[in-house]
């Protein structure tokens, strides 16, 4: 039986299609541009969230040095502009133009990070352009395709000019799969597009991100400039006035010698009485269940205890060092000064109880708080709102920060002692 015209030309052209394709080098390329695609846009989006990461960080960094250089500058400019002020003035100008420094340095990382982030996207904007015209341009193709074989007009006339229903089934299933595979392809071309558009519009963002950068380098660079010659300036002052900084620093010396055996002698005296305590509850002497569970909370807690006081600029730090001017000079620090607004409030860094408190002359008032195995030491306080024996909680106010009447500088000594150890408080509150 010979077969009608119109069933070979649809069986022809059912072949041909059977692939999604009448041009089937085409259509395979947009096939393989779909999955390229979703490809690119999963690694993509698997960069974007680290580079997401390396900029939050950079941000965060960059707001936190601001918020130290302002803080810095108001400390700045409460220092009385007198003889007697003009070492602390330099150390605190000091420590600013150090974080003006490391400022710069981490807007020319974001300028540079921007600069990649720019190139990235242009790249990705560019190959989806390219992607979206030759989609566009495949696509067209099939849609013509597909009306020169007449499947839009002819569907119903190619289904029922089937020979069987077994063949009825299997071109309605193939037009089923066609018009999917068709809708598939109109998506990905609006999909891609609207990636396009969204990559144009963060590429812009990153311009206008990357100017305002270069702005606040320049304006950085410059306020660097300016301190740089202030702090040459009263170098210059300080050179000139070295022997009165040295009988100050005698003097300071003696006063920090007092002040290391009156915590010497309070922490001593508090081993001994513990010792003497466990001794009649326990004679193998062992530290209490409760002390052991704060020595090693307050141990785990390295690195992330508050700051003693809400904020502030740390002007010496622990150990031994040389002298901000006098470079034949080396000083000794027990623990950290921070510099502080003018009536700050002092507060614990951990829960304890206090187990001293006593007035030292050149350092006012220090309180002693014991944490199991560990002590923090808080001193030239003008005001204590505690008492021995007390316990406090963490960030509890323990009292208020002195004010030096010829500088008009506000101070905090700062230590932190493991028994009779020494350590470093820098390494164990949360950094600023």
């Amino acid at each position: 039986m010979s077969q009608k015209p119109s069933d070979l030309r649809f069986q022809t052209g059912m072949k041909k299609l059977n692939n999604f394709s009448p041009t089937r080098g085409k259509t395979e390329g947009l096939r393989l541009a779909g999955r390229w695609l979703l490809c690119l846009l999963f690694l993509a989006g698997l960069s974007s969230l680290s580079l997401a990461q390396q900029r939050k960080e950079l941000e965060t960094k960059r707001k936190k040095l601001i918020h130290e250089i302002d803080i810095a500058t108001n400390l700045l400019n409460e220092t009385k502009k007198n003889r007697e002020a003009t070492l602390d003035r330099f150390v605190t100008l000091q420590q600013q133009i150090r974080k003006r420094q490391q400022l710069i340095e981490t807007l020319r990382a974001e300028i540079r990070f921007n600069d990649e982030s720019i190139k990235r996207s242009a790249n990705v904007a560019n190959s989806l352009e390219e992607d979206v015209a030759r989609l566009k341009e495949e696509y067209s193709a099939m849609i013509r395709a597909a009306y020169r074989q007449k499947l839009s007009r002819s569907a119903l006339l190619f289904i029922f000019s089937a020979s069987s229903m077994n063949e009825v089934f299997r071109r309605w299933q193939y037009l089923r799969q066609y018009n999917q595979y068709r809708q598939k392809q109109a998506r990905l071309i609006i999909e891609t597009e609207e990636t396009l558009q969204a990559k144009i519009a963060l590429l812009e963002k990153r311009k206008e991100e990357k100017q305002r950068l270069l702005i606040s380098q320049e304006m950085q660079t410059k306020l660097l400039s300016q301190e740089l010659k202030t702090k040459e300036q009263m170098l210059k002052s300080l050179k000139n006035d070295e022997a009165r900084l040295a009988t100050e620093l005698e003097t300071k010396e003696k006063l920090h010698r007092k002040l290391n055996i009156a915590i010497e002698t309070i922490i001593h005296n508090e081993m001994a009485r513990s010792k003497r305590e466990a001794k009649k509850t326990n004679p193998t002497a062992l530290p209490s269940i409760a002390e052991a569970a704060l020595t090693t909370d307050f141990s785990r807690n390295k690195g992330n205890l508050p700051w003693p006081v809400k904020r502030g600029v740390i002007t010496s730090y622990f150990g031994r060092q040389q002298h901000p001017t006098i470079k034949t000079i080396q000083i000794t620090n027990n623990g950290i000064d921070i510099k502080t607004d003018r009536n700050a409030t002092v507060q614990a860094v951990f829960s304890g109880t206090v187990v001293g408190t006593q007035y030292i002359p050149g350092y006012e008032y220090m309180v002693i708080l014991q944490h199991g195995d560990y002590y923090t030491v808080y001193s030239n306080l003008k005001e204590v709102f505690v008492k021995k024996g007390k316990k406090v909680k963490t960030r509890q106010a323990i009292g208020k920060v002195s004010t030096n009447r010829r500088t008009n500088t506000s101070q905090l000594h700062f230590e932190i002692w493991q028994e009779k150890t020494r350590l470093n408080p820098t390494a164990w509150v949360i950094r600023k």
